[in-house]
């Protein structure tokens, strides 16, 4: 591993499936390393690789609507095929499939930048044949782990404001001009080949809309007032910049109080500095009015990337009561019911609402500040 490589939990469960008799699949946002990390994965195999990238026109044609025997003229002696930006080529499911079914051994590994195009093409053909992954920006886990801890407890007020994609991490100085280029070219690149996305502009609006209201509930009618469209293009709209690997959204949890709210959701951003980027607001946190919620999405977002690097199954929410009684985040996995409340201020004091804990006995409650936050966001063996 080159020392400026910052190696990714998911490189050795990518290993682990090579010639399993399935096609591995390995989506992400633009620009979070899945390349660099397929290249990592693949670097013992060397000459035994055929690698392709959907952008070439000749590549697209080359796999699209192919048979078998052309299949097996392609990709000859080599053990592995490789295809970047799979997104990009008609029928890929069906092409993974006969090569699956009829080449088993050869191993396929496959990336995308979109989970709509990609698994809308693969998931029914593929059913039984894949391993699929989603590669995020740089884990908290995977930073301290190339920089160590205190390192990275003494960069977190950076982390808010700049977030974590490869590239801004390892190009000091360059974090704000990074990120405009990477929100304003890439980042809707492949939704903006779509064609219900109709008016680029209007997805403009609602991502800023949404960049604004981190950590508040999402009300699809709302937005729609603020950006001039209909709750129901809003709601379209959100559900393609989620699978576009942009945001995600909260669910509100609901088994036992009578005036939970049941359907609320909120929405988080994958990365502070896209979200920071999307508002054109890099200024220091002290000079901001929006440090709680960038303490929540960084919180939230990293949290998530633990469990997906990890493969922890668990579902993961907030709660809050009509009363606006509110729990920032609550987890129920195998070992049980958990809910944290995040405070930016080491010295604010914390309380779980009355209702949760008389309604949820069972549910293991802790703080988490800037202090601790480490105990949140790396498993107990890496800590």
């Amino acid at each position: 591993m080159k020392p400026n490589i910052i190696a990714r939990d998911l490189q050795g469960q990518l290993t682990s499936r090579f010639f399993k008799g399935k096609a591995i699949l390995l989506f992400g946002a633009r620009q979070v390393g899945k390349t660099t990390l397929a290249q990592a994965v693949l670097q013992d195999y060397d000459d035994q690789v055929l690698r392709l990238n959907g952008d070439e026109s000749d590549v697209r044609d080359l796999l699209s609507n192919t048979t078998s025997t052309r299949l097996k003229s392609i990709i000859g002696t080599h053990r592995i095929l490789f295809i970047d930006e799979a997104q990009r080529i008609e029928n890929i499911g069906l092409t993974l499939k006969l090569i699956t079914d009829q080449i088993p051994d050869v191993q396929v590994i496959a990336t995308g930048s979109s989970s709509f195009d990609l698994a809308n093409k693969v998931n029914e053909p593929l059913t039984g044949r894949k391993f699929q992954y989603l590669l995020h920006p740089l884990a908290f886990g995977e930073l301290v782990a190339h920089h160590g801890l205190l390192t990275e407890k003494r960069l977190l007020d950076h982390r808010l404001i700049f977030g974590s994609y490869p590239e801004v991490v390892t190009s000091a100085g360059q974090e704000a001009e990074l990120l405009k280029l990477l929100a304003e070219s890439y980042l809707y690149k492949d939704l903006l080949m779509l064609e219900q996305v109709k008016k680029p502009a209007l997805l403009g609006k609602i991502v800023k809309a949404l960049a604004l209201q981190v950590g508040s509930e999402v009300v699809f009618t709302e937005i729609g007032r603020l950006v001039g469209a209909d709750s129901q293009t809003v709601e379209k709209y959100i559900d393609l910049l989620e699978k576009g690997f942009v945001i995600f959204r909260l669910p509100s949890y609901s088994r036992n109080v009578r005036n939970e709210i049941r359907k609320g959701k909120k929405v988080y951003f994958y990365d502070n500095g896209i979200r920071n980027a999307v508002i054109n607001n890099f200024m220091q946190l002290s000079q901001r009015t929006d440090v709680g919620a960038l303490w929540e999405n960084f919180l939230v977002s990293e949290r998530r990337k633990l469990l997906a690097h990890h493969g922890i199954s668990a579902e993961d929410f907030f709660w809050r009561t009509t009363q606006q009684q509110e729990v920032d985040y609550v987890e129920e996995n195998q070992s049980g019911l958990f809910a944290w409340e995040f405070k930016w201020n080491v010295k604010a004091k914390a309380r779980f609402p009355k209702t949760f804990v008389e309604a949820y006995p069972q549910c293991r409650t802790a703080i988490v500040t800037p202090d601790n936050f480490e105990t949140f966001l790396l498993l107990p063996e890496d800590d």
